[in-house]
């Protein structure tokens, strides 16, 4: 975090920690020796530069030959830093499953229809107050073998880019009043309860498109107090 003054670290228990037992995966990845820090050098602090031939994909319901299948949804909010300044030109990129729960992706062999219309994927840069906007599917949940039973609740999948790659930053969005939140070990990494509640949107009838999709609202805070709680 070299050059930023005054920051904000988070509150104990806001952010997941590396090593969270009942998500299985973190056993295998979470650091067992203490971590070394590696200062920055010239190829980590310059760049990404996203030009203006990078166009913005937001709209993840046409592909090239129909429309995707599912529950049409729009899901907007902003970049904030942790003073609650915008985070203009800031490149977000989603991804997730189709409405059936799967994804486009030869690892995921779930037994659920593949939507031929529907990539999963997209990308959109902040605009000078820091807002961002997708036109997408509500993702199904899905299996995924964690412990008995295991259901992933839906999710979109987002990730930040700062100035430089190493600045990157991923998190997960859900939705409000989702039962299987109250069992997924990945939701539940984070223990300070109003943190959590960071990562699930808001209904927002102000995007709410009339007789064509439902709107959601999701912030992204990158730092400080009331960050999202970001994977580790």
């Amino acid at each position: 975090m070299t050059g930023l003054r005054g920051y904000r670290r988070p509150s104990e228990g806001t952010q997941p920690p590396y090593l969270h037992p009942p998500y299985r995966s973190s056993l295998k990845r979470a650091p067992r020796e203490p971590l070394v820090r590696m200062e920055h050098t010239l190829s980590e602090v310059t760049g990404p530069v996203f030009g203006d031939d990078l166009a913005d994909r937001c709209d993840l319901t046409r592909g090239p030959r129909g429309e995707a299948l599912g529950e049409r949804i729009v899901v907007s909010g902003r970049v904030l830093d942790e003073d609650g300044r915008p985070a203009r030109g800031t490149l977000v990129e989603v991804w997730q499953a189709n409405s059936a729960g799967r994804y486009l992706h030869a690892v995921d062999q779930h037994d659920a229809p593949l939507d031929p219309h529907f990539a999963g994927c997209g990308h959109a840069r902040t605009d000078d107050e820091g807002r961002y906007r997708f036109v997408t599917i509500r993702p199904g949940a899905y299996p995924w073998r964690n412990h008995a039973n295991a259901w992933r609740p839906a999710h979109i999948h987002f990730s930040v880019f700062g100035p430089a790659f190493a600045t990157r930053l991923v998190t997960q969005m859900y939705f409000p009043g989702d039962p299987l939140l109250a069992f997924d070990p990945i939701f539940n990494c984070t223990a300070d309860e109003t943190a959590r509640a960071r990562l699930v949107s808001a209904f927002d009838w102000d995007t709410t498109t009339p007789e064509h999709s439902l709107g959601y609202h999701f912030d992204i805070v990158l730092a400080g107090r009331e960050a999202t709680p970001w994977e580790r």
